[in-house]
């Protein structure tokens, strides 16, 4: 493998959600690596700000819950740069306001499970299915953020882990249907990541919670998933397709109780 094998030099990348603090840090990430990066946003204001930023980069508009949008997202991407190499579906609903109505299953409201789906399922297909023709002429790659919540329990979240555990399965799905044709299909799945979103949505005790549960001294950076995102977008990962990769510092490796265990045996 050639040392440059992770530059991304001369691709071009949508990434959703691109306004976003992980979407952000991956719209940077690449364009230092040499990419040109479309930041398709439903915050089309924030994406322009981020957009005027980087060398060479296009803000687009997006609603992942509107066909029409998701698919004029990938042909404005085409249309200005000619190609399409790279795929990063980052944007989900986490909207601090709905947080409290992704509970339990029991007290879950139709409305709010449909929506959920509408945009981290149903939208990330068509961002996908749009792209995939584009795809298979530069045999390039998708790259999906899931969470480590698609692979464990909770109590609350219950629409938005099982959006994501469904899009890992859509994650394997395409990549075994369009590897021969040269277009891999990975995923990446962070734990609690300190982005603004999160931080707005989970007040500091449960955090702290969470960083007691982590096995790194801290929790997770936007940077730190951006560059997991940016690795299976490169040649560098050329023989990785069909697999999740968790980026959540160790939270869900663990046995249940290991900071209750680290208390008792004395360890710091």
């Amino acid at each position: 493998m050639s040392g440059d094998a992770i530059s991304l030099d001369g691709k071009i990348a949508i990434i959703t959600g691109g306004a976003g603090g992980i979407g952000g840090c991956t719209a940077r990430l690449m364009t230092s690596r040499g990419a040109k990066v479309a930041i398709a946003d439903i915050a089309l204001d924030r994406a322009q700000a981020l957009a005027g930023e980087l060398e060479g980069a296009l803000a687009v508009p997006l609603d992942l819950e509107d066909e029409t949008s998701i698919e004029a997202m990938v042909d404005a991407t085409v249309s200005h740069f000619g190609r399409l190499d790279i795929l990063h579906n980052n944007a989900a609903l986490l909207d601090p306001a709905l947080a409290p109505l992704d509970c339990d299953v029991e007290h879950m409201t139709t409305d709010l499970w449909d929506r959920v789906m509408a945009v981290n399922l149903r939208g990330t297909m068509i961002a996908c299915r749009s792209a995939l023709p584009h795809l298979r002429a530069s045999r390039g790659n998708i790259v999906n953020t899931v969470s480590n919540l698609a692979l464990q329990g909770h109590m609350i979240q219950a629409a938005y882990s099982s959006s994501k555990a469904a899009l890992i399965q859509m994650t394997r799905a395409i990549a075994a249907s369009h590897g021969k044709m040269g277009v891999r299909c990975n995923a990446v799945a962070p734990g609690m990541t300190l982005t603004p979103a999160l931080k707005e949505a989970f007040p500091p005790p449960l955090r702290a919670v969470m960083e007691e549960e982590t096995l790194n001294p801290q929790l997770g950076q936007p940077e730190d998933i951006a560059e997991a995102v940016a690795f299976l977008a490169s040649h560098a990962a050329r023989n990785i397709t069909g697999e999740v990769l968790v980026c959540d510092g160790g939270l869900a490796s663990h046995v249940p109780g290991l900071p209750q265990f680290r208390a008792f045996f004395g360890e710091h």
